[in-house]
């Protein structure tokens, strides 16, 4: 089993050292920034991870797929970003906005079909499932996209439908991380499925928590900018659970709050504000921790039915109390 120092000398040099093409700069440069400015590499991490726990070191099989997890996410961003219409992403300003959005949409194309050059370097006899799963999930993490804009035309959305959304837009692509490290590592096919639910159900606990922090999060620490979701009606895990919670009064508070306009900043105070006190009304900042701490307890059952050794169990455990330690 690889140490998890190993692990984490491995992310700081493979994206240290990952380069893409020179040439044309105004096509390139936005890839070579959209890694520099970082993030937490939670995605290549749990691909390491889940190779590490049958595996004594790394080797090129693994490192570039894992890799290639992150640049197709960062591909995701750069467009949602656009969709969004957001001015900070990491505490910078979003690619659209540094360049323009005809450079951020030709760049994010050009990266996810980096990302499918990298899957490619998977060794022959995984290439087949490795390149099953990846599209598979690029598809439904699309697919999570436009149940997102769909959402927002609408007043309201069952919580069924939010959890159905946010599995695809973001629990897949943390799931298919953890199965792809363990089917690159040559795992027997009943672990490739355990970790898949256990990166599932920690992607769903991550969702919320990044719900929860767009409203109730610290600008400096979570890189952008505070109550953006409820100035664009978002349907939200707190959203959600909103409508579902209040009386028809408070509903109707809601629709008129989402109605509110935004044009200058007094506006959009004034909206979130609103929201917030809606929220706290009904105790939703509370609630979205218990449902992040479910979520997290799900996600290691997973974790105990694989029946690994100890070191191997602390590794993705510690994995877990990690990617969702922002707001506990």
């Amino acid at each position: 089993m690889i140490q998890q120092t190993h692990i984490d000398a491995a992310i700081t040099d493979l994206f240290e050292n990952l380069t893409f093409t020179a040439e044309p700069a105004g096509l390139y440069d936005p890839l070579r920034y959209m890694i520099k400015i970082g993030g937490k590499r939670i995605r290549p991490r749990l691909c390491l991870t889940a190779y590490a726990l049958y595996k004594d070191e790394f080797k090129e099989e693994v490192l570039t797929p894992a890799a290639a997890i992150e640049v197709f996410h960062s591909f995701t961003l750069i467009h949602d970003d656009i969709m969004d219409k957001a001015d900070v992403r990491r505490g910078v300003p979003t690619v659209y906005r540094k360049w323009d959005e005809n450079t951020a949409i030709l760049s994010g194309d050009v990266m996810s079909i980096e990302s499918y050059r990298m899957i490619a370097k998977a060794p022959a006899e995984a290439l087949g499932q490795v390149l099953e799963l990846f599209s598979k999930t690029a598809a439904q993490v699309c697919e999570g996209q436009q149940y997102d804009m769909d959402f927002e035309d609408l007043p309201s959305v069952p919580m069924e439908d939010y959890m159905k959304m946010i599995g695809l837009k973001t629990a897949v692509l943390i799931a298919c991380a953890a199965k792809m490290g363990a089917l690159i590592a040559g795992a027997p096919a009943s672990d490739c499925d355990l970790l898949y639910r256990y990166g599932y159900d920690l992607g769903l606990a991550f969702q919320v928590a990044d719900d929860w922090l767009d409203t109730y999060g610290d600008v400096k620490v979570f890189g952008k900018v505070i109550g953006g979701d409820i100035l664009n009606n978002k349907k939200s895990w707190l959203m959600t659970r909103a409508f579902e919670k209040a009386s028809a009064e408070v509903r109707e508070q809601l629709l008129e709050a989402m109605k509110m306009p935004v044009e200058t900043e007094e506006q959009k105070a004034m909206k979130i504000s609103t929201v917030k006190d809606i929220y706290a009304r009904l105790g939703l900042e509370e609630e979205a921790k218990q449902e992040i701490t479910r979520l997290h307890g799900q996600a290691l059952g997973y974790v105990s039915a694989l029946n690994l050794a100890p070191e191997a169990e602390v590794l993705l455990k510690d994995y877990a109390s990690k990617l969702i330690g922002r707001n506990r």
